[in-house]
Order: structure tokens, then sequence, then C-alpha cells
């Protein structure tokens, strides 16, 4: 699993400019049973994505999509690490 820490580098008005079409990329991957699980730090600083993606290259060829990648709107790192423990209810997601 990977952690995507997004930190924000415009005013969130410009960034609020671009969120239908971030939205829109995050649904396709939801779609797609990459990603799990995303939202927006508290205070609005950036947002995290949780994602189940082959590798960390597929990752960030996915990520190149991300309107908020492509207008150099956030700063974008990725974080690996294996779950070794979670929710019963998670095991289909994650076994």
């Amino acid at each position: 699993m990977f952690i995507v820490d997004l930190k924000y580098i415009v005013p969130l008005e410009e960034l609020d400019e671009h969120m239908s079409a971030h939205v829109k990329f995050l649904k396709k991957y939801y779609d797609q049973n990459v990603f799990v699980a995303s939202g927006r730090k508290v205070p609005r600083t950036g947002g995290i994505i949780l994602a189940l993606a082959k590798n960390e290259d597929e990752l960030k060829n996915i990520l190149m999509e991300d309107p908020f990648y492509k207008h150099r709107l956030a700063d974008f790192s990725i974080t690996q690490f294996l779950t070794s423990q979670y929710h019963p209810d998670l095991e289909a997601l994650l076994g």
C-alpha cells in the first residue's frame, strides 16, 4: 500500500479551479480499485491518498494524470508500507 501526501503550493483559489477535474481523476482510480481513501488535510494545506498500486512506478504514472500534478498545484510524496495488521472488514481489500 502507498500513502500519497500532497502539499499545496498555490493559493486555494487557484487549486479550487481544478478541484472538479481532480475529483474526476480520483473517481477513475477508485473505479479501478487503485485508490482506497482520500481527503483533505486539516488545516487545508494538502491532501492524502491511500493507494493499492502494483509498484511505485505504476503509481507515479497514475499521479502524473492528476490535474494537481499537471498544473503544478501541489508537491507529491509517496511512502510505501506493508500492511501487517488491519481491521477484519478490510480483509478482502488488503489480504
